[in-house]
């Protein structure tokens, strides 16, 4: 697919110069789009014009293979999510801000979604482009996806596999309890006979041992909606049965802070186009990882990632301090900016945002005390007696069959499993202990320059007040639209004679 920027930034705006003698740049890290938003200055605006029109047509023009599917999911979804939200007329900033997408990615998404959907492009008077969906976009995705289609049920199986993987951990465990205790009661029983019962008992096992447990008498456990079934219980202040608690005492309830890091980007997004795409790294430093030895404002190395993702690059103020600029999250088509705020003390956080990212620490297992004791209690049972059934399979005087020869076949089994029970948990509680230790770390470190927010100093207070003065943020209405893909070439009035004096007003700026 080509790229839209290659040939798209026909920039009449060329620099307003971004960076003032005031504002001097420092040397920027290089994005992988720098190279797009040079204009060779040898063509005509009416050749430009042709050129860039004939690119847009190249790359919405839907192909023969569906672009989306090349995309990954989760970069699709929550692309298509802030499309959603912006009104289906977006700006890659506005993608990349409120998805918490990297400008590239975000791009590209775009890209692929408008060839696939029939989406079509705008251009403004300062070389903006806006991509624009129909209402239908996501049922016309759909149609042409097999991936897309196909996306539902395969979630629904992996919840299914995910299910039946608790389930069956903790129906072993009644089970080999079942298993253990039977085969020690038949072996005591034949300890204790003469040899005219033990040749009886010998007939009696050649006549198979009839060992009957119904799945069907745990069905009862088996619940189909079971995710949903426990956010409604958790709501409800109830707790899990008996089956679920032996999985999440072994294996714990999973990573509460999944998802959360594609919360962290949008947030941060929000906030730089919040603030007009001009920041300070002390207003980001609450929202990113922060070490408690990185509490000085010294490094500020921390924000780099945030550089990388949203294509930012720093600058100087008038006084020396390193500010950061974000261009690609100062242009947006919304013309709803949701830049309300409330008032803290001094300074005033984002609307709708907390004041710093807080991660959520690990439970050991979201079982209710009662039930841990029922779990520990049956866990001991079962490992009690693995330890005397290995006592009589190695003292047993008789040749096994039957049943007891199934049992001393799966016993290397039962003994993984009733050590594991109790392994895996104080492994996992030592892990678990280590991982809260950070998080309280990093939550204390993003909460103190959350704080020193509130209340600056004379010198941020300063370096903030710089920042919203470098502030800038464009909204592109439809009135600023010089062209549109979704009408040919011929029959829009492009004012070729505007074009040319514009560009003739460039070259003696220059």
């Amino acid at each position: 697919m080509a790229s839209v920027s290659t040939c798209l930034i026909i920039s009449p705006r060329l620099t307003p110069p971004l960076f003032s003698p005031k504002h001097k740049p420092l040397t920027r890290l290089r994005s992988p789009l720098d190279h797009h938003h040079s204009f060779p200055r040898i063509f005509t605006s009416r050749r430009i014009l042709a050129v860039k029109a004939a690119s847009i047509d190249k790359v919405i023009k839907p192909g023969g293979l569906v672009e989306s599917d090349k995309l990954p999911t989760d970069v699709r979804k929550r692309a298509m999510e802030a499309v959603d939200e912006c009104g289906l007329r977006v700006t890659v900033g506005d993608v990349a801000s409120r998805a918490g997408l990297k400008v590239t990615e975000a791009q590209k998404a775009l890209q692929a979604l408008a060839a696939d959907t029939d989406g079509f492009l705008e251009v403004s008077d300062e070389g903006d482009v806006l991509y624009v969906f129909p209402r239908d976009y996501r049922s016309k995705l759909a149609t042409k996806s097999l991936r897309i289609q196909i996306e539902p049920f395969l979630d629904k199986a992996k919840g299914a596999v995910d299910y039946l993987t608790r389930v069956t951990f903790g129906t072993a465990l009644i089970a080999s309890i079942v298993i253990v205790y039977t085969s020690i009661i038949l072996l005591l029983s034949s300890r204790s006979e003469d040899d005219n019962r033990q040749r009886r008992r010998g007939r009696g096992y050649d006549s198979g041992f009839n060992f009957y447990f119904s799945p069907v008498d745990l069905f009862w456990y088996w619940d189909p909606n079971y995710y949903r079934r426990r956010r409604a219980r958790e709501d409800e202040g109830k707790g899990m049965n008996f089956i679920e608690s032996v999985f999440s005492f072994v294996f714990g309830d999973g990573d509460p802070n999944q998802g959360i890091e594609e919360e962290r980007w949008q947030m941060i997004g929000r906030y730089i186009t919040a603030r007009g795409g001009v920041v300070a790294a002390d207003e980001l430093a609450p929202y990113l990882d922060l070490p408690s030895s990185k509490s000085s404002t010294s490094d500020e190395s921390y924000i780099l990632p945030v550089l990388l993702r949203f294509d930012g690059q720093p600058e100087l103020d008038e006084e020396g301090n390193i500010l950061y600029r974000f261009p690609s999250l100062q242009r947006t088509a919304s013309g709803s900016s949701r830049r309300k705020e409330y008032v803290g003390k001094w300074f005033d956080f984002v609307a709708d945002m907390d004041k710093f990212f807080k991660e959520k620490k690990w439970q050991f297992s979201k079982a209710s005390s009662t039930e841990r004791a029922m779990v520990i209690g049956l866990g001991a049972v079962n490992l009690f007696g693995v330890i005397v059934l290995n006592t009589l399979l190695k003292e047993m005087a008789f040749r096994p069959s039957g049943f007891i020869t199934f049992v001393k076949n799966i016993y290397p089994l039962l003994q993984v499993y009733a050590g594991s029970f109790f392994v895996i948990p104080l492994v996992r509680w030592l892990s678990v202990k280590r991982k809260n230790d950070q998080i309280e770390s990093r939550n204390k470190a993003r909460l103190q320059f959350a704080r020193a927010l509130e209340s600056p100093d004379i010198t941020l207070r300063r370096k903030l007040l710089s920042a919203r003065d470098m502030a800038q943020k464009t909204v592109i209405g439809k009135e600023r639209i010089v062209y549109s893909t979704e009408r040919d070439m011929i029959g829009q009035d492009y004012e070729a004679e505007e074009w040319d004096r514009r560009f003739r007003e460039l070259d003696k700026s220059d």
